[in-house]
């Protein structure tokens, strides 16, 4: 089916509208508060690794390799964001449904599945070690960056559609649902790669996403 990544766009900024509405804003503080903590941490140990490298004089060699470890942490820094902020975006989630359709869910803490992130988790990492197989390549690594973005762009973008979902699908079921508008997803996801990369604005991110991507859910699924 296809689909405008312009509105996957649109609908990243329509999640920095809602956070601000009342009923949804309480919802917001928890995941914000998770969210500054990991990335507090992943900024310190960038900081870290910088050093190491530069001392090392092996800079100019990393372009790839760096490409993929920065993937590699933002996979793990989803990952475990989601994990500790899974309860508290269902409910996050929850609120912009009603906001937005003005019915009530029953989106609570109780409904997040564990095991279910268990077997995402391999999902994902079936996947990279896919992508670092290609990177291996040579000729074919001329498009890894690309595909390594490609491929944090639909990770974040399950991520953070998910909370909307999870009372109704499991994962499996949400990555065919979304797959039916690939480009759109990929266009969302995708800014939320690029705002990641900006701070302070990259504190506001997890809410943010998962209020648009909530808002993607009712609208286009």
């Amino acid at each position: 089916m296809l689909s405008n990544p312009l509105k996957g766009i649109k609908y990243f900024f329509m999640g920095f509208n809602l956070i601000f509405k009342p009923g949804i804003r309480q919802w917001v503080i928890i995941p914000l508060f998770i969210n500054i903590c990991l990335f507090t941490a992943l900024i310190y140990f960038a900081w870290l690794q910088t050093f190491f490298w530069v001392n090392d004089g092996l800079l100019k060699w990393l372009l790839l390799p760096v490409f993929i470890m920065i993937t590699f942490f933002i996979f793990v820094f989803i990952g475990i964001g989601n994990l500790i902020a899974g309860p508290f975006n269902a409910l996050l989630a929850s609120a912009v449904k009603k906001h937005l359709t003005g019915k009530t869910s029953n989106h609570a803490w109780y409904k997040f599945h564990f095991w279910d992130s268990i077997r995402k988790f391999f999902y994902y990492l079936r996947w990279a070690i896919g992508l670092l197989i290609l990177s291996l390549i040579p000729i074919i690594n001329i498009a890894s960056p690309l595909l390594w973005f490609l491929f944090a762009a639909w990770l974040v973008s399950i991520e953070y559609v998910t909370p909307s979902m999870k009372n109704h699908y499991n994962s499996k079921t949400v990555r065919q649902i979304l797959a039916k508008k690939r480009l759109l997803v990929l266009g969302f996801g995708s800014t939320v790669l690029l705002m990641m990369m900006i701070p302070v604005v990259n504190f506001l991110v997890m809410p943010i996403a998962v209020a648009g991507g909530t808002c993607m859910g009712v609208h286009e699924f």
